[in-house]
This record gives C-alpha cells, sequence and structure tokens, in this order.
C-alpha cells in the first residue's frame, strides 16, 4: 500500500501519513460496514485517493514539491530495465530507491525494513542494536538525503543495475532473516516478509538471469524457506533443526533451489550467497539429524568466513564444530567471540553458549547463560523456549 501510494505522492513522509490515514478510515468504516472483500485493494485505494486530494491542494503542492522523480526518459510504463520482459511492481522500486548509492548502506537497510516490510521504528532499532532516537534520526536523515538528490523513483537502467543490484540484494537477505525468525510478536515466523523476499528475489533473478550472486541469494532462501512450516509444533512451541519431521519439508522447493545452487556454483569464485545456499543444501540433503555431515557444513563456513568475514558467520561455524566435535569444541570456538563488540547483545551467542554448557553438565554457567539468552530475547516463541530449556537446568542443577 505504501508503495503504490508514494507513486502517487513522490513523498515518503506524505505516503506513509496517507496510508496511516487510510488504517484510521478502516477502523471507522469497516466496523460500521464490515470488511471488504479485498481489505489490501480497499486500504490501497483510500491512501491513493487521500494522497491525490492532498496533491490537489495549492499549498500542500508547493510545500511537497516532487521529491521522487521519475525519469521518463528512462522509466517507461512498467519502470523496468530491457531485458527479459517489463517487471511493473511498486515494491520493487521501492526497494531500488531505499538503496540508492547515495545511501550509506544501514541507511539503505533500515529504510527498506521501515517502509516497504512494516516494521516499527522500535523493530528496525531493534535489529541494529540501536536506541529508537537514533534510529528515528537515521531514518529522518535519509529521506531528507533522498528529497535532496532527487533519487528517481523507478528500477535502474539495464546499465545500471548491475552495479545497483548488490545492496539490493543484502537488504533482501536481511528481509527474509527478519521474517524467518520475527524480532518481536506472538509468532515465530512472519510470513509476509519471508513471502515478500522471495517474490522479490525472484523478480530481481528474472531481471539478471545470468548473475549468480542473484541466483545465489535466491537458492538461500528456497532451500531455507522449504522448512519453515515444521519450524514450529502445532501448539506454537519453537521445533529445533533436529526435531523436525523433514518429510513436510517442501521438495519443490528443496529442488529448485538446487538446481539454482548448481547455477550459482557455476561461476568463479563463488559468491556468499552461493556459499550460503550450499550450507543449506547440506541440511536439506540429509534424511535425518544423524545423517547431517557437518565435516562438509565446517568446511563451507571456513570458505564462507574468507569471502565474508563477520561475527555472526564465526558464531555458526562454532555451532557447526560443536556438531562435529562435540560441546566441548564448540564452547572453545565461542570464547573469543564473547569479547566481540557485534555480538554483545546478540542472543544467539548466550544460546549457543548455554546450550553446550548445558550437556557439558556444567549447570551453574548453563543457568547463567540461559538468563542472558532469555533477556536478550525478543520473539516470544524464542523466549518460552529459552525459558523452558532454563527451568530444566534449574532442575537438573538442584
Amino acid at each position: 500500500m505504501l508503495a503504490a501510494t508514494v507513486r502517487v505522492t513522490r513523498d515518503l513522509d506524505l505516503a506513509e501519513e496517507c496510508a496511516q490515514d487510510a488504517y484510521t478510515r478502516a477502523l471507522q468504516v469497516w466496523e460500521r460496514d464490515g470488511i471488504p472483500a479485498r481489505p489490501g485493494a480497499w486500504l490501497t485505494t483510500v491512501a491513493r485517493n487521500r494522497a491525490t486530494d492532498l496533491l490537489r491542494r495549492e499549498t500542500v503542492l508547493r510545500r511537497t514539491l516532487p521529491l521522487l522523480v521519475v525519469d521518463e526518459a528512462v522509466s517507461g510504463p512498467g519502470d523496468a530495465p530491457t531485458g527479459p520482459g517489463p517487471i511493473d511492481d511498486d515494491r520493487l522500486r521501492l526497494i531500488f530507491t531505499c538503496c540508492h548509492p547515495a545511501l550509506a548502506r544501514d541507511a539503505q537497510v533500515a529504510l527498506t525494513l521501515r517502509l516497504l516490510c512494516g516494521l516499527s521504528t522500535a523493530e528496525v532499532a531493534r535489529a541494529f542494536l540501536v536506541r529508537e532516537a537514533t534510529m528515528a534520526a537515521r531514518l529522518t536523515r535519509a529521506k531528507k538525503k533522498i528529497a535532496a538528490a532527487r533519487i528517481p523513483y523507478r528500477v535502474p537502467s539495464a546499465e545500471d543495475l548491475p552495479v545497483r543490484v548488490g545492496a539490493v540484494l543484502d537488504v533482501v537477505h536481511l528481509v527474509y532473516t527478519t521474517g524467518h525468525t520475527a524480532p518481536a510478536g506472538e509468532k515465530l515466523v512472519r510470513d509476509d516478509l519471508t513471502e515478500g523476499a522471495v517474490r522479490l528475489a525472484r523478480m530481481l533473478h528474472r531481471l539478471l538471469p545470468g548473475d549468480g550472486d542473484v541466483a545465489g541469494l535466491l537458492a538461500l532462501l528456497l532451500l531455507t524457506d522449504a522448512r519453515r512450516d515444521t519450524r514450529a509444533t502445532a501448539d506454537g512451541r519453537l521445533a529445533l533443526l533436529a526435531e523436525q519431521d523433514r518429510t513436510r519439508w517442501d521438495r519443490d522447493r528443496i529442488a529448485e533451489g538446487t538446481a539454482l545452487l548448481t547455477e550459482a556454483l557455476s561461476g568463479r569464485p563463488p559468491t556468499r550467497y552461493a556459499v550460503q545456499a550450499a550450507i543449506a543444501a547440506v541440511h536439506a540433503e540429509a534424511p535425518t539429524w544423524a545423517d547431517t555431515d557437518w565435516t562438509e557444513i565446517c568446511g563451507l563456513y571456513d570458505v564462507l568466513r574468507a569471502l565474508w568475514p563477520n561475527p555472526v558467520v564465526d558464531l555458526n561455524r562454532a555451532a557447526a564444530i560443536g556438531m562435529r566435535d562435540g560441546p566441548g569444541a564448540g564452547l572453545a570456538a565461542l570464547e573469543p567471540l564473547r569479547e566481540e563488540p557485534a555480538l554483545a547483545a546478540y542472543g544467539y551467542l548466550s544460546a549457543t553458549r548455554a546450550d553446550f554448557l548445558r550437556r557439558l553438565g556444567r549447570w551453574a554457567e548453563a543457568e547463567s547463560a540461559y538468563e542472558e539468552a532469555l533477556a536478550l530475547a525478543g520473539n516470544d516463541v524464542e523466549r518460552a523456549f529459552l525459558a523452558e530449556r532454563l527451568t530444566e537446568v534449574r532442575g537438573d542443577r538442584r
């Protein structure tokens, strides 16, 4: 709805205001007349009509001169580059606007999460591990820069697309991971974000069918998303990978992701998304948890570290070492990461340590680690799982 409204306003702030007005109107009208058959279309129409009304007023028009430029010489009816066919999608336009190279990478990601994914400013701040006021100021500066730079609201031309796509891939990946484990709320997964990310990745693959990075990202999302329906039990409890019913994994998505992975790995050197997809493929191909090839996974993490040095990669590698060589080895691999500033408020570090300590029977240390992980968790499903493990560890300690 927001992306469609931006096409009318060319102004991100005004589009947000019109979207909020549409929700307010819905609360009034729907209570009286009932929910329409297509509530999304109803909201979009009301928001766009509100934007049109505002822009008709001369004073508002002068105050909000077109802040997002549509270059008619470049963008046609579909605003898509020449290639395998036009793609007319407002969300794709909006994500390329948010990911313009005039903006810093953290601003690109933050804007996309706020505007495209509907996360609150507080949720975006939590994802970046900063205060809400800091994130609000960062978002305001980014939107002002879009206005000052008169950034076009369109998909780039075919010549510019390869240069611009890297930032978009990073953001689509973060959108997916944000939905894969929601930062807050009652549900483990936000289906709207995961499905939206897969949809955007498919569009990018259609735009750049020969790009190994795009193929790698789409492969990663499909191979990961194949497990989505088994990550929680019927009663809403978290199901670890070892506990999931693999017969319910989406084999069509696994097959499609594996074929895309082969395509992505045909280029040299492999991209980080291709290596991440290869790790997901090892999990997908193992018929049981016990059959998982942890040696191969550890080797792939070594490759990934070289391509993309990142403390979260180091954490995942340490977890894989613990599965391959035992909890003691995994705990030793985690120790250096406890001094890593970027992981200071990252709950999965504490949760991974807690699991290794529990498996080693070091109950007091495990209890402390679970308490720390629970304090850092925001998702209700994960919090319930950690609280259950904490109770078990306290019982074993007694």
